[in-house]
């Protein structure tokens, strides 16, 4: 007799209560990182993000009482959540009308023409991201400098964009600044280390699993490696090249607290594994091959659209059966 798996279903199938604990336990795993970008890019990073959650809750209350006319939910800290991980998306010194037009985006075209939370195809904030990433190319690749060492060998470029230019080589990286937050980038790029706790945390309260992290972060680790033996990289540069990948851009930011939304990710574990592994080779053929140094939010929506598929193809037995 095969094993009865259970799945944890989205989170407004457990009602509000259970949705505003998820959603709190999310908003504590950010709050560090969250405290690394004010502390390394100034005031403006707590701006951006309040404008960015304010605009988000204020758009889904808007859209709910006066076009939907149904039933307010802004009281389950989704929108929070969303306008938080958008913020985490943008950089520091990005204009305040621009956050509003993100957030817009976010909540209204990628959650709630679809019906609200759990009904969303696609990650909202990745949509909001990607949107003014179309929209205002240039306000979206404008990084501040943070505090650090390393600030001035960047001169506003991310590591990803500084590597793939050409404008700067592995060998002149510190990964110890990468992992504590000392690099130009948005605000959700400065401090991989407080992320993965973060993650750990969630990990912890069991509102993700290990399938998707693991599965993406693997994925873009081993992509890099093989990637790198073929170049011609030896000795430490071929170890750290993953490393890199790993460190660099939005690669914790996305495999832990994005692509891991319920509403927009298979499931049943298989499905996570065979969903991660898409959104990691995605990711690697972007960053490697692709216009954009960076690819997690692209690889994470064109996967958001195959779930559909992987929950029609790959399905757990059903219980009694052999």
């Amino acid at each position: 007799m095969a094993k009865q798996i259970l799945v944890a279903p989205a989170p407004h199938v457990h009602g509000t209560q259970s949705t505003q604990r998820i959603m709190r336990d999310v908003l504590l795993a950010l709050l560090p990182a969250l405290v690394v970008s004010v502390v390394m890019f100034g005031v403006n990073a707590l701006v951006v993000t309040c404008i960015s959650v304010a605009s988000c809750v204020l758009f889904e209350y808007l859209i709910q009482r006066f076009m939907l006319r149904g039933r307010t939910t802004v009281g389950d800290l989704s929108a929070v959540v969303t306008g938080v991980l958008l913020a985490f998306n943008l950089p520091a010194t990005i204009p305040w009308w621009i956050v509003v037009i993100g957030a817009l985006a976010a909540v209204g075209m990628a959650k709630m023409t679809f019906g609200g939370l759990g009904k969303n195809p696609f990650n909202p904030a990745l949509v909001g991201r990607v949107f003014l990433l179309i929209a205002y190319p240039v306000q979206m690749t404008t990084f501040p400098r943070p505090v650090g060492p390393i600030a001035d060998a960047f001169s506003g470029a991310t590591p990803l964009a500084a590597v793939k230019s050409g404008a700067m080589g592995l060998g002149n990286l510190d990964f110890q600044d990468m992992l504590f937050g000392s690099i130009p980038g948005s605000l959700g790029e400065v401090s991989a280390l407080l992320l993965l706790l973060g993650g750990l945390y969630l990990l912890w309260r069991r509102v993700i699993t290990w399938h998707i992290p693991v599965s993406v972060l693997g994925t873009m680790a081993l992509f890099a490696l093989i990637a790198a033996a073929a170049g011609g990289m030896r000795g430490e540069l071929l170890w750290e090249y993953p490393l890199f990948h790993l460190l660099a851009g939005g690669a914790i930011l996305g495999a832990v607290y994005m692509a891991t939304d319920y509403s927009t990710s298979p499931m049943t574990h298989k499905g996570m594994v065979v969903y991660g592994v898409g959104i990691g080779v995605i990711t690697m053929c972007i960053r490697l091959w692709g216009a954009y140094p960076e690819g997690v939010s692209f690889a994470i929506l064109i996967m958001n659209a195959v779930v559909p598929l992987i929950n029609k193809y790959v399905k757990p037995r059903r219980f009694g059966l052999k």
